[in-house]
């Protein structure tokens, strides 16, 4: 159940054995099934999540009804809405599963206890949120500047997993695109 985190962890700094039975017990196990929320809108999201198995996705609702999603979080993902999170306000998003999934899940008390403990931790979560500052500004860079093909192709070289793991609806909602639009770019791509 913790093979994938440690994995993460240790690609991103050094921890020891004594550190990672300890971290282990800050986190606690989850399992969603295929289209269960994690939370909804509105609730205060209690954890920071990190998917050991599955697919989740972020997103919020627009006026119609529609989702608007903003994040994938594939095996090896961490996925939060984080001023809810951090600030125990309200979460302005929804999170469910694409597939079924299997979770770890740290409080936010124990995300502060686990930094304290284990200092290398604080170091490992600076490096996802540097990252993570990286990725946002790339995609409004992206979403803002490139045309609806683009955008596609980047997502695919970018992550080629997700047109093999995704429908077309989920990958348009992502890219703000009809799935119509990506059902042309994808024939038009083929055929080159």
């Amino acid at each position: 159940m913790f093979d994938v985190l440690i994995s993460h962890i240790q690609e991103k700094v050094d921890v020891t054995k004594e550190e990672i039975e300890l971290l282990k017990t800050f986190f606690i196990h989850k399992t969603l099934r295929k289209k269960q929320f994690l939370f909804q809108e509105g609730d205060i999201c209690k954890y920071l999540t990190f998917v050991s198995k599955g697919i989740l996705k972020s997103y919020i609702l627009d006026e119609k009804g529609n989702e608007r999603i903003n994040l994938f979080a594939f095996e090896g993902w961490w996925i939060s809405d984080f001023n809810s999170f951090l600030n125990q306000e309200k979460a302005f998003l929804n999170i469910d599963a694409i597939e079924d999934s299997e979770l770890l899940m740290i409080s936010r008390e124990n995300y502060d206890k686990l930094t304290l403990q284990i200092p290398i931790m604080d170091r490992y979560f600076r490096i996802l949120y540097q990252n993570s500052l990286v990725t946002k500004d790339y995609r409004l860079v992206i979403s803002n500047n490139f045309t609806a093909e683009e955008k596609y192709i980047q997502l695919v070289e970018k992550h080629p997993e997700i047109t093999q793991k995704l429908s077309h609806a989920l990958i348009a909602s992502y890219l703000g695109l009809s799935p119509e639009t990506v059902s042309r770019i994808r024939k038009k791509i083929s055929k080159q």
